[in-house]
This record gives C-alpha cells, sequence and structure tokens, in this order.
C-alpha cells in the first residue's frame, strides 16, 4: 500500500457506505436563482460525485434568512422538487450526497431579505459589511430571539431535514459553524443571554441539541451530521475557552450516535489557535472528518494514523471536479480562481478541465 493508497479505502459513515474517504466540504457558490437550485447546480456536484460524499452549500431551512443573497433553500415545495436534480446528477455518478441545512442569523442582512430583521441570540452585531443590493453596508444589529421563535426554528430545521430526504439526499448536515445561528449561540462572544439558552456552556449548547433532537427523530440520525468550527473567527466569532468547548460538545454528541462529527480544525484569519482536532478524536466516539487546508499526503497521514475517518477537501474539488483521480494518478491540480467563486454562472464553476481533459 502507498502512502496514498488509505484515502481510496471505503469507509461507513452513520448509514452510508463511502466508496473513498475524500469528502467535498460544503462552499457557498451563490449559483441559486431565487434561492431556487438549478440544472447548473446539480451538473457542478454531479461533476464532482466521484468524492466519497458530497456536501452541499449551506442551504436555508426557513425564508427570509439569506446571507448572500442568491443561496438555495429547501423550505418549499418547489426548492425540494428543484434539488432533485443535483440528488440525481450525484447518484447517477455512483456517489453520495448530504445537504448542509442552516439558519444565518444575525448574518442575514435586512437588504437581503425584503427588510426582514435579523435575529440571534443575543443584539449583537457582526463587526462587518456585506454585499447588498445597495451596496456594501454594515451588519445589522439583530433582535434576540424568544423561546418560542426558537423552538419554532427548530421544526425549521427538522423540516428541512425531512425535505431533503424528500428530494432524494442520502442526509443531511446541521451547520453549526463560522458564525451562523447556532454558532452564534455556541460560542460567548455573541451569547450573552441569561435565559435557558445562554450562560453555561450547557445552556448555549441547548439549541443545537435541540435541533439535533428533532433532525435525528425525523430521518434518523445515521443520516445526520454535524459540522462545528472551534476556531473560526469568521463573522466576529470568538470563545473563551474552544478546547473547554470541543470536549463538552464531542462528550454530548456522543448519545445521538450521528453519521459523522465534521470538526474544522483552524481560523481562516489566524487569530485563534488550539489543537482542536485530537480533544475531538479523544471524546467523540462516532466517525470524525477534519478539514482546512489538508494536503493528500497530510490526509493521507491523518487517515493511516486514526486521528480521522474521512477528510473534506474544499478548494481542491472546487478546481479539480476528478480529485481523487488526479491523487492516484499524480497528476497536477487545477489552480482554484478566487475571482469566480461567488459570480453567477458556469465559469469558475463547471469549467474546471478534467485530468482527461
Amino acid at each position: 500500500m502507498s502512502n496514498l493508497d488509505v484515502l481510496f479505502t471505503p469507509v461507513s459513515l452513520g448509514d452510508i457506505e463511502l466508496a473513498n474517504r475524500f469528502v467535498m466540504a460544503p462552499l457557498t457558490r451563490c449559483r441559486a436563482v431565487g434561492h431556487l437550485p438549478n440544472a447548473l447546480m446539480a451538473e457542478y456536484y454531479g461533476q464532482r460525485a466521484s468524492a466519497g460524499l458530497v456536501i452541499t452549500e449551506c442551504t436555508m431551512v426557513t425564508e427570509g434568512t439569506s446571507a448572500f443573497g442568491n443561496d438555495p433553500g429547501v423550505y418549499a415545495a418547489e426548492q425540494v422538487d428543484a434539488w432533485k436534480q443535483t440528488a440525481d446528477a450525484v447518484h447517477a455518478r455512483g456517489g453520495k450526497v448530504f445537504m448542509q441545512i442552516w439558519h444565518a442569523g444575525r448574518a442575514a442582512h435586512p437588504l437581503l431579505n425584503h427588510g426582514k430583521e435579523a435575529v440571534s441570540a443575543s443584539a449583537i452585531a457582526i463587526e462587518d459589511e456585506v454585499y447588498t443590493p445597495e451596496g456594501k453596508q454594515p451588519y445589522t444589529v439583530p433582535r434576540a430571539l424568544t423561546t418560542t421563535e426558537i423552538a419554532d426554528i427548530v421544526q425549521d430545521f427538522r423540516r428541512a431535514a425531512a425535505n431533503a430526504i424528500r428530494a432524494g439526499f442520502d442526509g443531511v448536515e446541521v451547520h453549526g459553524a463560522n458564525g451562523y445561528l447556532i454558532d452564534q449561540f455556541l460560542r460567548d462572544s455573541s451569547n450573552q443571554r441569561t435565559d435557558a439558552y445562554g450562560g453555561s456552556l450547557a445552556n448555549r449548547a441547548r439549541l443545537l441539541f435541540d435541533v439535533l433532537d428533532a433532525v435525528t427523530a425525523e430521518i434518523g440520525s445515521g443520516r445526520v451530521g454535524l459540522r462545528l468550527s472551534p476556531l473560526n473567527s469568521f463573522n466576529s466569532m470568538r470563545d473563551s475557552d474552544p478546547l473547554g468547548w470541543m470536549q463538552y460538545l464531542a462528550t454530548g454528541l456522543n448519545r445521538y450516535q450521528l453519521a459523522y462529527l465534521h470538526v474544522m480544525r483552524a481560523d481562516f484569519f489566524g487569530i485563534q489557535s488550539a489543537d482542536v482536532v485530537p480533544v475531538a478524536r479523544e471524546y467523540y466516539n462516532g466517525s470524525l472528518i477534519v478539514n482546512m487546508g489538508y494536503s493528500p499526503e497530510e490526509a493521507a497521514a491523518a487517515l493511516s494514523a486514526r486521528h480521522a475517518d474521512a477528510v473534506a477537501f474544499g478548494t481542491g474539488l472546487l478546481a479539480n471536479p476528478d480529485l481523487p483521480a488526479r491523487v492516484k494518478a499524480g497528476a497536477a491540480l487545477n489552480t482554484p480562481n478566487p475571482d469566480t467563486f461567488y459570480t453567477s454562472g458556469a465559469e469558475g464553476y463547471t469549467d474546471y478541465p478534467s485530468m482527461d481533459a
């Protein structure tokens, strides 16, 4: 066995059998039109079906929570029908696909949501600007959710999971990372509540566990994954004790028997640093996917050492639809073009050449 061969071995994640250990990380691409997925998106995901698991971009669980303007949803019947193209495209090429389900919380600007007010754990704004139809604007101060509204959002996640399965997906990934709503409750920089959803880590994790209770009851725990980012400071996020946070959540997640836990190991901006993956591995008993900046060689080493069960690649699969084949052949990789990450149309989306081309 060569050093990279472990990447090509099968693995079971919950109810799902993967042909290899390559996972396509969820990547916002802004190609939905009117929050509807489309044929271009189906082609994009289908092209990358040789990864053991494809995880879609973040997908809105409820109306009026757009963070990007061209993000897809899964709360309406027409969206469910439109997503079937993507599930079919991945399955036709022998792949497996999970939908990442998501509520943006305070990252949803009113100018992207017909004036609808942003909501969050607490009335604390993101310290940044966002592109809107009226140009770049500061994020607004969100309204703190009531407990009744929190219960409604939990049901939105439950319905989104059911809709994803109805659309033909193999499962869902609950988005608990990168400064969106669940993460806004989890981390103490954005959650200053004094009720049952704030203060202690047990209280701050209550929304996450409420969502997992609902989603796993709806579609089965073996079809549910979770993504966490203990260190990522994107969207003005920070936690005073990321290692303790990781240990607490990893331990608490054991009762769910999820398909996987997906951990982002670093911070986009390098503000916070800590070795969170060993903590996740020590305290979480299920399958672990790791992510952020892994080369194929480092990924294979992590798998061989049993530090993880699969590795998620972001821009590597964005720019190389046939990444597993290229790695196996030792072929050169395409260079991703950041200028087209969030534009519209096929350029920089479905036109990256395969190795054979």
